[in-house]
């Protein structure tokens, strides 16, 4: 079904009100689960907000901090997220760096102890929005298998880029896996193969099933180099956030476990990024405008697909799934 995108809104933040979470960060949460939809993503929308009642009628997601903060010098700031809502202990982070780097120039969180942080883009743009780049980590289950290898033994570890541009940011979004789970959990919702260069089954084995390929382990991309820097991404971030790391991650997909993957943030803040925006801006136009190659319709920039489909959903309404949106009407009328 089509919904408007305020109909979503309302509906998705009552059921968080209902499960106790305050009206701010109720607000903040949706706020970010109606983008991944709006932007195409569903695999980071509303279908996540089932669980994250789950987890706090489960007592593993606190739904009423923004974690504790302590400076560890000048530009590094350690959080202890206190378990609460992934965007709401980040944004807190966030907001916190980027006032410091306007005086440092660059500043970094390190978060542990916080849950799912959902489309990474979404900070990226907001951050670049604001007159200041991000470079953001986060780490995930073993969900990837290494290279040449047929078990789960690395993250997904996503990584997004915000820098500002005029008349909009630079941003990209994108895990270090060929697909992230959450789109492998949406194609299984709606009972729709994958190709076979996706995953691997338990026994590690090409599969187009995606019930398969949730019990067995997702490629790298880009073979080789994919899997260096997933595994590069998932160290860092370890050794900053003390987080734990390979198949000791927990918790960003189920209900019941205390989430323990990690989090960086790095802000920079620097003169030479406004007075680049407009020619960054130019320069991006300067690629759409090439020659497209043979079986291309035009040449494209990381986002402009996302931004047209956010057009026509808010136009045309949010698609969601029956079942999905059942289950989320039943969160807010209990």
């Amino acid at each position: 079904m089509d919904l408007s995108a305020e109909e979503v809104r309302r509906v998705c933040t009552t059921a968080l009100l209902r499960a106790g979470v305050p009206d701010a960060y109720a607000r903040l949460q949706v706020d970010l689960l109606l983008e991944a939809e709006l932007r195409g993503r569903p695999s980071h929308g509303v279908l996540r907000l089932a669980r994250i009642v789950e987890r706090i009628r489960n007592q593993v997601t606190n739904p009423s901090t923004t974690g504790e903060h302590i400076w560890e010098g000048q530009a590094l700031l350690a959080v202890d997220g206190q378990a609460g809502l992934g965007p709401v202990v980040a944004c807190a982070a966030l907001d916190a760096i980027e006032e410091r780097a306007r005086s440092t120039g660059i500043a970094i969180a390190a978060i542990s102890n916080n849950n799912h942080l959902g489309m990474m883009a979404w900070y990226a743009e907001r951050t670049a929005s604001r007159g200041s780049t991000l470079l953001a980590l986060s780490t995930s289950e073993a969900l990837v298998h290494a290279w040449g290898g047929r078990r789960a033994m690395v993250g997904t570890n996503p990584i997004a880029i915000g820098v500002p541009a005029v008349p909009r940011p630079f941003v990209i979004d994108m895990a270090t896996s060929l697909v992230s789970m959450g789109q492998i959990h949406d194609h299984a919702r709606r009972d729709e193969a994958i190709p076979p260069s996706w995953a691997l089954d338990r026994d590690g084995n090409p599969t187009s099933d995606p019930h398969a390929a949730r019990d067995g382990a997702i490629a790298p991309f880009g073979e080789a180099k994919g899997y260096a820097l997933g595994l590069a991404f998932e160290i860092l971030v370890a050794s900053l956030t003390a987080s734990a790391i390979g198949r000791d991650v927990r918790g960003t997909l189920d209900a019941t476990e205390i989430c323990n993957k990690g989090d960086v943030f790095i802000v920079i803040h620097a003169s030479a990024s406004g007075a680049m925006a407009r020619g960054i801006g130019a320069y991006l136009d300067a690629i759409r405008a090439d020659i497209p190659a043979d079986g291309f319709r035009s040449v494209a920039i990381p986002g402009d697909r996302s931004r047209s489909v956010r057009e026509a959903r808010l136009r045309d309404g949010v698609p969601v799934t029956d079942a999905v949106w059942t289950e989320i009407v039943a969160l807010a009328e209990a």
